[in-house]
């Protein structure tokens, strides 16, 4: 096809970067006469196509696009010769390749199942071989369906991206190019023309890096780190964390120890965790986030670690090491929603792609964003493929998912009149459903041994049910009404708490219902409601001491735990996410003792396989009715009938003597904990250590003993061995 054969209007568009498939035009072309190859060099005073035996002049036909004729009947390796103001150079041309993306690729992404989606969208460093060289650059590929043309602008090419204008691969929405020279570090936007014929520039939905914020741009990267963890992550492949341990340690990167960064976490994290004997390190979200008061959870860049705190290679590093420490990762993931920043997702091709086109679903009404189109396959892809990715490429051992109860109803949060109802005439969200499955089923079978939690406010049944069963699949999930019930009745005084002893004992109702984590996160130390401290009742020793009672309390109830950093201090003041935690604390003998109290309660949680047995047959109340004393007692079993912890637990400001507790079976029994230890800080109130079972029936059981009850404190008893 000659130049004289391209409508005007197509070499018009071609010229300035709006065409939907420049590469028809540009680059080379073989017909029957010999080859024609034409580059975009818009200002270019000389322009020469230098193949690996001849160099010929280019002769300019339109608008900056040159073009020159070969007698060669098929493609050839070639360059470009361009000179500019007197000054020539050799560039590559970024027309001359052929897509990135193969067929398959393309037909995965249009059905919405392509699980590594991460591999063939976004940006990546790549390497051709030819006759005249080694080819190194970045192909850069974007989903944006409506869109009438996409450019990519970059340092590269001075933020014009007349001269890097994309083509559309058939009907997938996708537009690639390849551009040779790019390299890592390399920043970079897509220009895209919506249909209105308005340009908006926009960051990479499948960045994998970014600039620092409050830039904004998406940044080039390669991964470069060696894993260490294989051990780890075979071992994770053949257990199921239900049947073990898990005591999860919440942490935001940026304010644990202000200015770390991963690798600094990476030292003085992961020998904290160590010495407190936490099983799992919980990250708020990491995914880059513009606004750092929303704590990673306005989520921009999906793909991309916080440049915040180093690069990606950065975050493996960190993981890395705890895992060859023994510890878990767990990584908050925010699928529900995300702002509206015009430079992000929203309306990211003119029109409303990642988020639901319809107002009454499409924005969430508390927080100001825009909700995920999850009834859209590629919308659903883009998410599912994000999940697996931070499980794979970051070897994740598990996701929290955030706000899952704001997903899975239509009204969540919305008046009459504000939402419309499925096509059952139900509040359910059915899209969000799938999604929330498919992402779990796909998650187990792609990662044995990790976790998938959700953070579900409701009583929805079966969320830790299988999906073959019918439910949402995931593996744990958060139990909110025990946080909730729990953290009211320890602020009442306790003269008060006779008169709430239900919100004590209530969550026994149903803890075995589903597979419950114990959560006492973030969210309950901030916007007022005080620091686990602060919400108790008493003076300094009352508060600390309760808090110790509170844990001991939490880490022998059925379920595993979590503990937001900084409450192992026992401080009074509320988190800030701008300032470092106030270690200056452990220097006070009383908040040094809560500290340790705490780092015992892991060591003989994870020591003691009753903890783990989460099911009906592990707990066993021994009396669950003394409100007066404020007291409950019960037994936590393990698979062994010798495996048996008796827990008291005395919520009473004041010390009960000779008080009689049940027994499973006589003989001595050792008091393996008592909070009230002057070791933490406590008063000593105690049994010196050993006890003997009596036969005395009590509690409806053969055997008892009479104890010393601490004020304030939890006393645990185990089978003496010799």
């Amino acid at each position: 096809m000659s130049i004289s054969d391209i409508h005007l209007d197509v070499l018009s568009a071609v010229s300035n970067g709006h065409y939907y498939d420049p590469h028809s035009i540009l680059g080379a072309h073989p017909h029957e006469n010999g080859l024609t190859i034409r580059t975009l060099r818009p200002l270019a005073e000389a322009v020469q196509i230098v193949t690996g035996k001849e160099k010929i002049a280019a002769t300019h036909v339109f608008n900056g696009i040159w073009e020159a004729e070969l007698p060669e009947h098929e493609v050839v390796d070639y360059r470009i010769q361009v000179t500019y103001a007197g000054e020539t150079s050799t560039v590559d041309d970024p027309y001359r390749f052929l897509p990135t993306l193969g067929e398959m690729d393309q037909y995965l992404i249009n059905e919405g199942r392509h699980e590594e989606l991460w591999r063939v969208l976004g940006s990546h460093v790549r390497s051709f071989t030819g006759p005249m060289g080694v080819v190194e650059g970045v192909s850069f590929a974007v989903w944006a369906p409506a869109a009438q043309a996409v450019r990519v602008v970059g340092d590269f090419n001075y933020w014009d991206g007349r001269v890097n204008a994309m083509r559309e691969l058939g009907s997938t929405g996708v537009w690639e190019i390849f551009i040779p020279g790019v390299g890592v570090g390399a920043r970079y936007k897509y220009e895209i023309q919506a249909p209105d014929g308005s340009w908006r520039q926009k960051a990479d939905p499948m960045a994998r890096a970014t600039e620092i914020p409050p830039a904004t741009t998406s940044v080039v990267t390669k991964n470069h780190h060696e894993w260490m963890d294989a051990e780890w992550m075979d071992q994770r492949a053949h257990q199921n964390p239900q049947a073990g341990p898990v005591s999860v340690y919440e942490v935001h990167a940026g304010s644990w120890k202000q200015g770390l960064g991963y690798r600094g976490l990476a030292d003085e994290l992961v020998e904290y965790v160590t010495d407190m004997g936490y099983t799992h390190v919980e990250f708020m979200p990491v995914a880059e986030h513009p606004f750092g008061g929303s704590w990673g959870y306005q989520v921009t860049s999906y793909y991309a670690p916080s440049s915040r705190y180093g690069t990606p290679d950065d975050f493996r590093y960190l993981v890395d090491r705890l895992h060859q420490a023994g510890i878990g990762v767990i990584l908050d993931w925010v699928p529900a929603h995300f702002p509206k920043d015009e430079w992000a997702l929203a309306r990211f091709d003119g029109t409303p792609l990642y988020e639901d086109p319809n107002p009454l679903r499409g924005e969430h009404p508390d927080w100001g964003t825009y909700v995920f189109n999850f009834g859209r396959r590629e919308v659903k892809n883009f998410l599912v493929a994000n999940a697996l990715y931070w499980l794979e490429e970051f070897h994740i051992d598990g996701l929290r998912v955030d706000a899952v109860a704001s997903m899975l109803y239509l009204d969540y949060s919305r008046e009459n009149g504000q939402w419309e109802p499925n096509m059952f005439g139900g509040r359910e969200n059915l899209e969000a459903i799938e999604f929330l499955q498919e992402t779990n089923a796909t998650a187990y079978r792609r990662n044995p041994g990790i976790m998938m939690i959700a953070e579900e406010s409701t009583a929805w049944p079966g969320v830790t049910t299988p999906t073959e069963f019918g439910g949402l699949g995931f593996g744990m999930k958060w139990n909110m009404g025990w946080m909730n019930d729990t953290l009211r009745y320890i602020s009442e005084d306790p003269v008060n708490r006779k008169w709430h002893h239900g919100e004590l004992t209530f969550s026994l109702v149903y803890a075995f219902s589903e597979n419950f984590v114990l959560p006492i996160s973030h969210d309950e130390v901030v916007h007022g409601k005080g620091s686990v401290v602060s919400k108790m009742p008493g003076d300094q020793w009352q508060k600390i001491a309760g808090a110790r009672l509170l844990y001991a309390y939490q880490w022998s109830h059925p379920g595993k735990q979590l503990l937001f950093m900084g409450q192992e201090l026992g401080g009074e003041g509320e988190w800030n996410q701008d300032w470092s935690l106030d270690w200056g604390l452990l220097e006070s003998p009383l908040h040094r003792g809560l500290h340790d109290c705490v780092r015992e309660l892991n060591h003989l949680y994870r020591t003691i396989p009753a903890f783990w047995r989460d099911g009906h047959e592990g707990f066993e109340w021994i009396d669950a009715s003394d409100s007066n004393a404020n007291l409950i007692s019960y037994i936590r079993r393990g698979y062994d009938p010798e495996d048996v912890v008796v827990c008291i637990a005395n919520f009473a400001g004041n010390p009960h003597e000779n008080y009689r507790v049940g027994l499973p079976f006589g003989g001595q029994w050792d008091e393996i904990l008592n909070t009230d230890s002057v070791d933490y800080g406590g008063s000593g109130v105690g049994n010196m250590g050993l006890v003997e079972g009596e036969e005395v029936p009590w509690n409806g059981r053969q055997y008892s003993v009479s104890l010393r009850i601490p004020p304030l404190g939890a006393l645990w008893l185990a089978p003496h061995r010799d």
